[in-house]
């Protein structure tokens, strides 16, 4: 199959030109003059090291960047790879840069770099993010040898972090994920993943690029994409990813609402699967574990705590639109001031599980809904912090292994408020 009507017709002709290419790496962009050289040179060397053999593409996908990021892609010396190599080179090595059509954002240019992982015919594929000050070559056999060698589909990022770095991911996404699809993927939107050419191809002609999807909701909807679709997934380790960190009670609305969003889009997509899911099992985890420094993440816990109780305060006739009158009082207790704060992981779960049923049916308008939902995250993300501020890394872990199993125990209660938005 062409792809002619995402690619753009420069990008098209130097594919014809092209031909055939057994590997493709993708690296979206937009405004990283400041990383991108080092990334291409990461990707370079680990696609020399690695596969040597086999033809290989470094396809940059820019959203319009004014700063030269695509100049650099293209000019970045490549250095020199022969102490690193254990054979030299004997298949080309292409890089390629282009815009992309749709709207703006990572979900459009990586849908293009899909179009030209399907198009050339790449068995095996990856995408890296262009701001990563962390990448090294080895990246590329984590994220693509489970593909080539072992048959894996999709292969998630599993990272070193703060104990307080993805408290998105942390408190819902993962849980949630791994509740619904029974599936142990650490992080779903990590951002830097593998995925074989065949998956490339379903993901290139979804119809999913005019939604959220083509903004902040590209990597959960890949993740669960290849999870609802039975495909086989993996995660392989890949150290600690240096980027920019922040604190989770900064302004994250967008990318909140966005994301989470997907998720509940998501679920109304995917219900047959995940109502006869119980449980969950580990995923084939790949690389080696080891301990790395983490950059620290400042977290502002009063803030957090009083967007809360303002949320409790100005909100509740909303949270009464989208939440079961029993959750609404525990809420309303929980934000009282003059005693400890507490936010109880029981009550978090079932105003998730609420919020998602509600969500599906349309109770009130989903921006809306979404919106409302950021207090709560707000407080049971200090009440955690709190809870957990003396704690290890390690112990932090199984604090959220321990939520993880409230989502999965508490499933049952979401089937029911599911299936009471329909009567």
């Amino acid at each position: 199959m062409r792809y002619d009507a995402i690619l753009l017709p420069e990008l098209v002709e130097q594919l014809d030109r092209l031909g055939r290419a057994d590997i493709v790496v993708g690296i979206p962009s937009y405004n990283n003059a400041r990383t991108i050289g080092h990334v291409v040179r990461a990707v370079s060397a680990g696609l020399a090291k690695y596969y040597p053999d086999r033809p290989c593409v470094i396809v940059n996908s820019d959203g319009g960047s004014t700063d030269g990021t695509r100049d650099l892609v293209l000019s970045t010396d490549m250095g020199e790879h022969r102490t690193m190599l254990l054979e030299q080179r004997t298949q080309p090595m292409h890089r390629l840069t282009t815009g992309y059509r749709g709207a703006a954002g990572k979900g459009s240019a990586l849908r293009a770099i899909f179009a030209v992982a399907a198009q050339v015919g790449a068995s095996a594929c990856a995408v890296v993010d262009s701001d990563l000050r962390s990448i090294s070559p080895e990246w590329m056999e984590l994220l693509l040898e489970p593909v080539v060698r072992h048959g894996m589909d999709f292969v998630a990022p599993l990272y070193a972090r703060h104990k307080y770095d993805g408290t998105i991911t942390n408190s819902i996404v993962y849980p949630l994920t791994r509740a619904l699809y029974g599936h142990r993927v650490r992080q779903p939107i990590g951002g830097d993943f593998g995925f074989s050419g065949a998956l490339a191809a379903v993901y290139a002609e979804s119809d999913a690029w005019e939604t959220d999807v083509a903004r902040y909701g590209i990597d959960v909807w890949m993740t669960t994409r290849a999870l609802a679709g039975r495909f086989k997934v993996a995660q392989a380790y890949l150290g600690a990813k240096i980027h920019d960190t922040k604190d989770p009670g900064s302004d994250l609305t967008a990318m909140f609402t966005q994301v989470v969003g997907t998720v509940f889009e998501l679920m109304g997509l995917h219900r047959d699967v995940w109502r006869g899911v119980q449980g969950s099992a580990e995923v084939p985890t790949f690389g080696f574990r080891y301990t790395v420094g983490v950059e620290p993440v400042n977290v502002n816990v009063e803030r957090m705590v009083t967007m809360f109780r303002q949320g409790a305060a100005d909100l509740m006739p909303v949270w009464r639109q989208m939440l079961s009158e029993e959750t609404c009082a525990a809420l309303a207790r929980a934000a009282q001031p003059g005693s400890r704060f507490d936010f109880p992981a029981e009550l978090w779960v079932r105003a998730v599980y609420e919020a998602a049923a509600s969500h599906g049916r349309g109770a009130l308008p989903r921006p809306h809904l979404l919106r409302a939902l950021i207090p709560l995250y707000l407080g049971r993300t200090a009440a955690f912090v709190t809870h957990t501020a003396t704690a290890t890394a390690e112990e932090v872990e199984a604090e959220i292994e321990r939520l993880c199993a409230t989502y999965e125990s508490l499933k049952p209660y979401l089937i029911e408020r599911w299936d009471a938005r329909r009567s």
